[in-house]
């Protein structure tokens, strides 16, 4: 599963945006690199039920940003993103490409 394909299923799952998730988490002050990931993982299998995969897509979002590795970009593996920077806005506002 891709990254952003984690991030579009938490949408569908919780009904909310990955942004708006990671504005929840800053207002909990789960905030940047040193935040520990336990911490918003527990919160969100408390509120949303999230499992631990899905969580930490959303983990590494909140402390690093829509940024991610360019390792899967333009692969043809399972994992591939077609982008570097995920969309945090909702499934139905992603542009196409």
């Amino acid at each position: 599963m891709s990254f952003q394909a984690y991030l579009d299923k938490i949408e569908e799952k919780t009904g909310l945006t990955p942004r708006q998730l990671v504005e929840q988490a800053r207002e909990r002050g789960f905030e940047g690199p040193s935040v520990k990931a336990g911490a918003i993982a527990d919160w969100l299998k408390a509120d949303y039920d999230l499992g631990r995969g899905h969580a930490m897509a959303l983990v590494h979002v909140i402390k690093n940003g829509p940024k991610i590795s360019t390792k899967h970009v333009g692969t043809t593996g399972v994992h591939r993103d077609d982008s570097d920077t995920l969309w945090l806005d909702g499934k139905a506002t992603k542009p196409t490409a």
